[in-house]
């Protein structure tokens, strides 16, 4: 009969995922869209050598070129192709927009589930650094902390996790404290089951899809906060991101000089690749919560 029950539970959970990946990428639209969005700007990143026209570091021909037949988006002001510097743009916010998010996650999970859990002084500990947290504004923290570490890919990357698991570790907190009062919880520590069991066998398999949606959603906002450091100068100068490029085209007066695509492009491409990340997360979201499902069907 055991083995009859796990196999059933089994067939249940495969069923289970396959239908939220049928809903997910094929049923939704937006869930559709965002994904087909988002497979093509890994496509480029993955190909980028192939597809770029040029070697983005180097000088391939005059400064300020205006876009022509041979350098698509022209030339900056030291002769790099654009076009090339915009397709190797994509590999760093790939990098930035599902490397940050995930650490931020996973951080919030571990102290959501402790608190949630443990309770007590645990509890009161984590829920007092969170409403810490909460009352700092975001960005001027991202801003400082950015400045004070100094200029580096990885450096943003850890200003992005130490700022975003407030908001994942509050989820978490209030699933565990509702996940942990259920029936088959009680049953599993009234024949002794461990703490640590409980939490990996029976709590943490209920908040893990969610997880999944917080680092898909957090995407879009490591993405853009990239971008936004970039801009400012506080980004990863030897790094060639689309946040780089549109910094060096305010700083060259690209406008000015009716270079236009210089700011244009890279400009699209963030706005693009965010819309693709929020619309695959809007419909993990809606599978993830029913009553979303029920509201957007009335």
């Amino acid at each position: 009969m055991t083995r009859i029950t796990l196999s059933e539970e089994r067939k249940e959970s495969i069923t289970k995922l396959l239908h939220g990946l049928y809903y997910i990428f094929i049923k939704d639209k937006k869930g559709l869209l965002g994904f087909t969005i988002i497979m093509g700007f890994a496509i480029i990143a993955i190909f980028a050598p192939q597809l770029a026209p040029y070697n983005p570091r180097a000088m391939i021909g005059r400064p300020f070129e205006p876009p022509s037949h041979k350098h698509l988006l022209g030339t900056n002001d030291v002769g790099q192709d654009i076009l090339s510097e915009v397709i190797y743009g994509t590999r760093v916010s790939f990098y930035v927009g599902l490397t940050a998010p995930t650490i931020s996650t996973i951080i919030g999970l571990l102290l959501g589930l402790a608190a949630g859990y443990m309770g007590g002084k645990i509890d009161e500990l984590i829920s007092g650094s969170i409403d810490v947290m909460l009352a700092i504004p975001g960005l001027p923290l991202i801003i400082i902390l950015a400045a004070y570490l100094g200029q580096s890919l990885n450096n943003i990357i850890l200003v992005l996790a130490i700022t975003g698991w407030v908001g994942v570790a509050r989820v978490v907190r209030s699933q565990v404290l509702s996940i942990k009062e259920r029936l088959y919880v009680e049953a599993a520590r009234a024949v002794g089951a461990s703490d640590s069991r409980i939490m990996l066998n029976h709590i943490l398999p209920n908040v893990m899809p969610l997880m999944a949606a917080y680092v898909i959603l957090g995407a879009t906002s490591a993405i853009l906060t990239e971008a936004g450091l970039s801009f400012l100068g506080l980004g990863d100068p030897t790094a060639i991101s689309w946040g780089q490029i549109l910094h060096h085209a305010q700083v060259k007066h690209a406008l000015q000089l009716g270079l236009w695509l210089w700011a244009i492009v890279p400009g699209l491409m963030i706005a693009l690749m965010g819309m693709g990340f929020t619309l695959l997360g809007m419909s993990m979201e809606e599978y993830l919560n029913p009553r979303l499902r029920s509201y957007q069907a009335a």
